[in-house]
């Protein structure tokens, strides 16, 4: 949010020092982010009329490294000016319907290898041994965010002893489900925009108590981080009405991944366990179907020919 604020205090601040096709950029930006949040470097400037190097100028005078650093402040920006009833029309009102399909896909690619390039290698690391080492394992994610959290509470509990997932509908419920959290403990917060004041609420309690603080969100600038001392950022689609987590989702695979590889006999011991445990009490014997074989056929429920 700060990153949001400095783009325009940068742009009113230099504006007098702007020649006229920076000029022209800045009034387009101030009046129609909600666009230009969509353009690349060429396409922006060609909508203002000025060559794309006199963009990516624009962009390093503001004191942004280039024009992605520039790009990530407008979109902060969107995020905190936009409902979600407007981002669905900016976003979805230029693509057509048969370009769905795939600028879903390549918009989800570009949000993995944006992700890939810039993850905190070492708080990923930090946060593999915390789970480790912790006792109690808190996790919690809220609204859109909960699917997440039940999908990393599944497979941590066939990892980890003592893994619980916090499901509420108030912030008292919160509190009830954390009471006997401490500095032994740790607790993942999942959180993207909109923020969840509940889940910001769980973090401040479990900071409070002394316990190991790991968040998966979408910025340095997400509230939930002023609690953390493990940050693992992922990229979200904020455009849209429908927000990507496909990229938080893939950090949550490789966070299981990892504490497998250092689990790998607990894990096995486990999983025998299971199917043991599955084979005599038939679970999934009548509630499960395999692939039907290619060269099965269905049986006729016609007479047949004499």
């Amino acid at each position: 949010m700060e990153q949001a604020d400095n783009l325009l205090g940068r742009i009113q601040k230099q504006h007098a020092g702007f020649s006229k096709g920076q000029k022209r950029l800045a009034s387009y930006i101030i009046n129609n982010y909600d666009k230009a949040v969509f353009l690349t470097a060429a396409r922006l400037g060609k909508e203002v009329g000025v060559s794309e190097s006199t963009t990516v100028r624009f962009a390093t005078q503001l004191g942004y490294k280039g024009f992605p650093e520039f790009h990530r402040a407008l979109e902060e920006l969107v995020r905190n000016k936009l409902n979600s009833i407007q981002r669905m029309e900016v976003t979805y009102g230029h693509v057509p319907q048969s370009e769905i399909l795939d600028t879903i896909f390549q918009s989800d690619i570009e949000k993995i290898k944006m992700t890939m390039e810039h993850i905190d290698h070492s708080a990923f690391e930090l946060a593999v041994n915390t789970l480790l080492e912790a006792r109690t394992i808190y996790i919690i994610g809220i609204r859109s965010c909960a699917p997440l959290a039940s999908f990393l509470s599944f497979y941590l509990n066939l990892i980890l002893d003592d893994v619980r997932l916090i499901q509420t509908n108030s912030a008292s419920e919160i509190f009830e489900q954390m009471i006997r959290i401490g500095e032994q403990d740790a607790i993942i917060g999942i959180s993207f925009p909109r923020y969840s004041m509940r889940t910001l609420k769980a973090m401040e309690f479990a900071n409070n108590r002394n316990a190991k603080v790991i968040t998966l969100t979408d910025s340095v600038h997400s509230p939930i981080n002023l609690y953390s001392s493990c940050n693992l950022i992922a990229r979200s689609d904020m455009a849209s009405i429908v927000d990507s987590l496909v990229a938080p989702l893939s950090v949550v695979n490789a966070l299981v991944v990892a504490l497998c590889m250092r689990r790998q006999k607990e894990v096995v011991d486990t999983l025998e366990s299971m199917e043991k445990i599955w084979d005599e009490y038939q679970v999934y014997s009548s509630d499960e179907l395999n692939h039907v074989e290619p060269a099965v056929k269905m049986k006729s429920t016609e007479p047949e020919e004499e």
